[in-house]
């Protein structure tokens, strides 16, 4: 069957990028779709592996958190928990596994990673402790700028993130907009821009051709 055009696009746009992630260090592949993502993620991940996440819609979407809570992994899932102490405690200790997954806020076209967090620990492991990283993105996430990647972040992704938790109460969740707010629940605390991936190699990105997460 031929491809379409918006295959096709996503095919040459991600092409560009992927040139910029391995310029920057990053190991960086390109998938057209949720199943061959799930395919690659898997093919990067051992099974000897202790694996965790940060909170991700993208590995959901594409069957990776059903695959880790198979059995077929050692995983460290804090969804686990018993009591707030006992997800913070497995929180820390993701820090330090093997393969921890997560995906990207925003990915701008020169190969640079934005993220935002309000816990922090999703940044945390990107920065330093798990052995490798692997960062999965639909074709959505793609921005011209590190400026547009910011701007995506802040005006799209965290206002629909936040009605993920109705229990937090920031101006976002009610207006849908973003207010650049100070509010305690606020969850855009910590701001990540990944412009290199330092040691080469530890951050997998792998971009899909569909839209995926927010």
């Amino acid at each position: 069957m031929a491809k379409t055009p918006t295959q096709l696009r996503s095919e040459a746009a991600c092409k560009t990028v992927l040139k910029n992630l391995e310029r920057r260090g990053f190991e960086a592949f390109y998938c057209s779709d949720k199943p061959a993502a799930l395919d690659k993620a898997l093919e990067l991940i051992s099974e000897d592996d202790v694996v965790s996440w940060g909170g991700s819609v993208t590995i959901q979407e594409i069957g990776l958190l059903d695959v880790m809570r198979s059995g077929r992994y050692k995983v460290i899932d804090r969804d686990t928990a018993e009591t707030p102490a006992q997800r913070t405690e497995l929180m820390r200790k993701a820090l330090l596994c093997d393969t921890f997954l997560m995906s990207s806020n925003a990915v701008s076209e020169d190969g640079q990673l934005v993220n935002i967090d309000g816990t922090g620990n999703r940044v945390a492991a990107m920065v330093y402790g798990p052995k490798s990283v692997i960062v999965i993105a639909g074709i959505n996430k793609i921005v011209k700028t590190q400026d547009d990647a910011l701007a995506r972040v802040r005006m799209l992704a965290a206002p629909i993130n936040v009605q993920r938790f109705p229990q937090l109460k920031t101006p976002c969740m009610e207006t849908g907009l973003c207010a650049d707010c100070n509010a305690p629940d606020c969850i855009c605390n910590y701001i990540l821009t990944t412009r290199r991936c330092k040691p080469k190699g530890k951050i997998k990105v792998i971009l899909v051709g569909e839209s995926l997460g927010y």
